[in-house]
C-alpha cells in the first residue's frame, strides 16, 4: 500500500510539473493554445497570470516531491496537506474554469488521499 501511495503522490507531483511547464513556457505557443483551447490573443492577454499559476503548480509539486524524500512520520502530514491543496485547487478550477480540471487534477489527488487514508 505504501508503494502505491508513493507512486500516486509521484504521479500527482509530475503532473503538476507538467502544468508548470505548460503554463509558464507553452501558454502562448501552439501546444498551450491547443491544450487550454485559447486564441493567441487570449493567451497573450493572460500570459502573466498563467506564469503565476504555473509557479503555484510548481510549489505543489515541490511539496509532494519533498514528502517522498523525508522520513514517514513527516511524509504523511506533508502528503495530506499538499494533496488536499491540489484537491481544493482542482475543485475550484473545475467550478470556475473548466470541468476537465475535475478529472485531470482533482481526481488523481482524491485517489491519492483515499490510498493515503488506508496506507
Amino acid at each position: 500500500m505504501k508503494a502505491t501511495l508513493s507512486a500516486l503522490v509521484g504521479f500527482v507531483a509530475l503532473e503538476h510539473l507538467g502544468f508548470l511547464w505548460l503554463e509558464m513556457f507553452q501558454w502562448t505557443k501552439p501546444l498551450g493554445l491547443r491544450v487550454f483551447q485559447m486564441t493567441a490573443a487570449q493567451a497573450e492577454s493572460s500570459a502573466a497570470l498563467a506564469m503565476n499559476q504555473g509557479l503555484y503548480n510548481g510549489f505543489l509539486s515541490a511539496g509532494l516531491l519533498w514528502s517522498l524524500c523525508v522520513r514517514p512520520e513527516l511524509a504523511r502530514p506533508l502528503q495530506a496537506f499538499f494533496l488536499g491543496c491540489v484537491l481544493v485547487a482542482g475543485l475550484f478550477g473545475a467550478a470556475t474554469a473548466s470541468p476537465r480540471i475535475l478529472l485531470v487534477q482533482a481526481a488523481p489527488a482524491l485517489a491519492s488521499l483515499v490510498v493515503w487514508w488506508y496506507a
